[in-house]
């Protein structure tokens, strides 16, 4: 991929580096596709990762900062698979776990909202910041990602952001139900 657009920055054609980011994320995408990973894939098509894990990580956090379990379910999955210690292959096993927590922070955001469904305004608060951190984790990862121009790693120092602030966010979300 970066030798076609190095092509095509030879012959005088500037791609704006959106397009550049795009092209990338669909090879990416493509090469998991056709098997290019070499992955161990889940029933879902994902690389396999433990669920279960990740939810008794969320349940076994006291902070809401970074426990030791985040990011185990990666080590694992890339440890288990032949191309585990690639750029594709460790960017899908991060995107593997961040689903997993992406999924625990949008039971424990419903589970708030029905905490507080006799409360509007609080719920109005709820929506505002979660619409705010969304965009706040989109831009931060987009700065991690372009820190690292012209470099594989951006791809895996983007993925990593993304799942550590999602992460985190759903275990702030966690501890703000009554325990």
């Amino acid at each position: 991929m970066m030798r076609f657009v190095g092509d095509l920055d030879r012959m005088g054609v500037a791609l704006p580096r959106a397009m550049i980011h795009a092209l990338s994320m669909m090879t990416a995408a493509l090469m998991m596709l056709l098997g290019g990973a070499g992955l161990a894939m889940g029933q879902d098509g994902a690389p396999a990762i433990d669920k279960s894990a990740v939810e008794a990580c969320l349940a076994d956090a006291v902070d809401d900062q970074s426990p030791l379990c985040l990011g185990a379910q990666v080590k694992a999955c890339t440890a288990a698979s032949p191309e585990g210690d690639t750029t594709i292959g460790m960017t899908s096993c991060i995107q593997a776990e961040t689903k997993a927590w992406d999924d625990l922070l949008n039971r424990e955001y419903t589970a708030l909202r029905d905490l507080w469904s006799d409360r509007p305004a609080v719920i109005d608060r709820l929506t505002q910041a979660q619409r705010a951190w969304i965009a706040f984790r989109d831009a931060d990862c987009a700065l991690t990602y372009e820190r690292w121009d012209g470099g594989s790693i951006r791809s895996v120092a983007a993925a990593n952001c993304q799942m550590v602030a999602t992460a985190r966010r759903a275990m702030q979300l966690h501890n703000m139900r009554p325990q």
